[in-house]
């Protein structure tokens, strides 16, 4: 009996972009299991591949919180206990996979697989240089899909991939509006990702006027941003805060179309194969949509992947340029299709 370990310790979005993997890796494998950070384990419980989940804030990682290091120690000993085969640490390319490999090898995991760009020596056995971004940058689903690849493990199935449970399904029908709607999305972590509010509530009363109707989705944290699209559009029914991630998924997966910043929102409609407009700031050139019906919307600039969370020029014109017109045309483009099934 093989067992597999995971190693994802980013956040949702990157997460859903690694199930294309993880699907590859459960073809050839007996159990596995996911390492992720706690926003990450969230959505590998709709993973229909990942049979255990461990949320684990990495100290090493943008988002993880300083904690003892017995914190460390403890998921050693849980790890070990778990008597893994082999380790596959997922990265983006600007990180080190070596942290986490040292968490495998003192758990005494044999194999341990990841991209790296410096020498691995013992700790990595089963190593892939590093070519990213001096030899091109992939999509970041189609890296984690040569690293497991490079094992010899491949899918024929490359989509995102969630089950969106049914109990969640059911809990959000009554919140479904009558006649034609479409989701909309207008939070990011980051600020550089998110298009302004006044312009993206000019694109929903352009929508609006033809008909369609708005569920505007968000964590709690996100409601002033939710309030002020609304507030610009003139209508709009908020759920910021109101949604587990199961829920959110459901609502995603009935709507005709999603309206979107590059947010974890997006991925959750390719994983549930809902078109999208995403609105794409020009951070960060690996995280488009894979695999869906989407438009992708951006104004160029000399300023373009700039990897950065707050705009540096304070122009934000990648997103700013856009203008709402460009959004109300995407959205009908993609609905009409689904409308007409």
């Amino acid at each position: 009996m093989t067992r597999a370990l995971a190693i994802r310790l980013d956040a949702m979005g990157d997460v859903l972009m690694t199930t294309p993997a993880l699907r590859a890796m459960r073809a050839h494998v007996d159990h596995l299991t996911l390492l992720s950070s706690p926003a990450g384990a969230g959505v590998a419980a709709l993973v229909p591949e990942v049979d255990a989940v461990i949320a684990y804030e990495a100290p090493w990682m943008k988002a993880g919180a300083p904690h003892p290091a017995e914190a460390d120690h403890a998921l050693v000993q849980r790890l070990a206990a778990q008597q893994f085969d082999i380790a596959v640490v997922f990265t983006v390319f600007s990180q080190t996979p070596f942290p986490a490999a040292m968490l495998a090898h003192l758990a005494g995991i044999p194999r341990i697989a990841a991209h790296v760009r410096e020498r691995a020596y013992k700790l990595v056995s089963d190593a892939v240089d590093e070519t990213e971004p001096e030899r091109g940058i992939r999509h970041e689903a189609q890296r984690q899909l040569d690293l497991v690849a490079s094992l010899g493990w491949r899918s024929d199935d490359a989509r995102l991939g969630i089950a969106v449970p049914e109990a969640a399904r059911q809990r959000v029908a009554p919140l479904l509006p009558p006649g034609r709607w479409m989701a909309v999305s207008p939070g990011a972590s980051a600020p550089s990702r998110r298009y302004p509010p006044a312009l993206f509530g000019a694109a929903l009363r352009q929508l609006a006027g033809d008909g369609w109707r708005f569920l505007v989705t968000g964590s709690g944290e996100e409601a002033p941003i939710v309030d002020a699209v609304i507030a610009a559009a003139g209508t709009g029914r908020s759920l910021a805060g109101q949604l587990s991630l199961a829920e959110l998924a459901a609502v995603i997966a009935a709507a005709p179309v999603l309206i979107t910043n590059n947010s974890g929102p997006a991925h959750l409609a390719a994983a549930v194969g809902t078109p999208l407009v995403d609105l794409y700031a020009l951070t960060n050139p690996q995280h488009t949509p894979w695999q869906v019906p989407h438009r992708v919307l951006w104004r160029d600039v000399a300023c373009r992947w700039c990897y950065a969370s707050v705009c540096k020029t304070g122009h934000h014109l990648c997103l700013a340029g856009v203008a709402p017109e460009q959004v109300a045309s995407a959205a009908h483009a993609l609905a009409a299709p689904r409308l007409a099934a």
